[in-house]
């Protein structure tokens, strides 16, 4: 998860991402940080996250998207 911090504070700094739950929904997350985030993830956790994951639920928080990351490294 700390690795997962890590990526997001390198993209807005100034969010608290450890209590903030309306990443996408606030629009602090924009479509071009999701396609960074993405690619940040596959590199750093070696998953790939499919199309049909790409959905705000998953991104509104760090806590969602590590939710996520777990669930591809089990598959």
């Amino acid at each position: 998860m700390e690795e997962l911090l890590d990526i997001l504070k390198e993209l807005h700094p100034e969010v608290d991402y450890e209590t903030c739950t309306t990443l996408v929904d606030d629009k602090i997350l924009d479509s071009f940080d999701i396609v960074s985030l993405i690619t940040e993830v596959s590199d750093t956790f070696d998953v790939r996250i499919p199309a049909s994951e790409i959905i705000p639920e998953n991104f509104n928080s760090a806590e969602a998207l590590w939710a996520l990351i777990e669930k591809l490294m089990d598959e």
